[in-house]
């Protein structure tokens, strides 16, 4: 792991602990998880906030004005608004994508859930989705949360991610999988 990487990971892992904390003996883990979900949203679909967090150019000032008035547009409760606010103030920003995963990591631990990554060619019916989430109950022993994703290029099959474990049932795989062996033997 480089240097950059384990240090936000470090202060994601403070801060995520911090809340977790908070939230745990307020008893509003509920409420920092709905804030979690319009984060990554955010994260994920907005390139404005994405360079606000992530560009150095933005003073503390700026930061903290513009981290203020998005908590409140997207109603997150204080306790996540003031952590944002703080690290903002902080110049800290640039972990928050680190810090959403690190305190829905540990979340899911304390609730004794795993979360799996799932990548199909399609989107997954609902029956399919409780079918594999109720396998996946079976080999981990956990409950299980599926993060679902498609990517057409797999053609069809999975990819399926639990912790470390991979697990990739895909036409794509297999096809380079028989290609690689054509080349060994031609």
């Amino acid at each position: 792991m480089s240097e950059p990487a384990s240090i936000s990971t470090g202060i994601a892992q403070r801060y995520a602990t911090a809340v977790f904390e908070l939230a745990k003996e307020a008893n509003k883990i509920k409420a920092v998880e709905t804030d979690l979900t319009a984060l990554q949203e955010a994260m994920s679909t907005s390139d404005d906030f994405r360079a606000l967090i992530h560009s150095p150019i933005y003073s503390r000032e700026e930061q903290a004005g513009a981290v203020a008035a998005l908590a409140k547009k997207m109603k997150l409760s204080p306790m996540m608004a003031n952590t944002v606010a703080l690290m903002a103030q902080k110049r800290r920003l640039f972990v928050l994508p680190q810090l959403v995963q690190t305190l829905r990591d540990i979340i899911a631990e304390d609730k004794g859930e795993v979360t799996a990554d799932v990548i199909s060619a399609k989107a997954l019916t609902k029956t399919q989705a409780d079918n594999l989430a109720a396998s996946l109950k079976k080999t981990t022993g956990k409950t299980v949360t599926l993060h679902q994703s498609v990517d057409e290029t797999l053609i069809g099959g999975l990819i399926v991610k639990v912790g470390s474990k991979m697990i990739d049932t895909s036409i794509r795989s297999k096809l380079n999988s028989l290609q690689n062996v054509m080349k060994e033997v031609g």
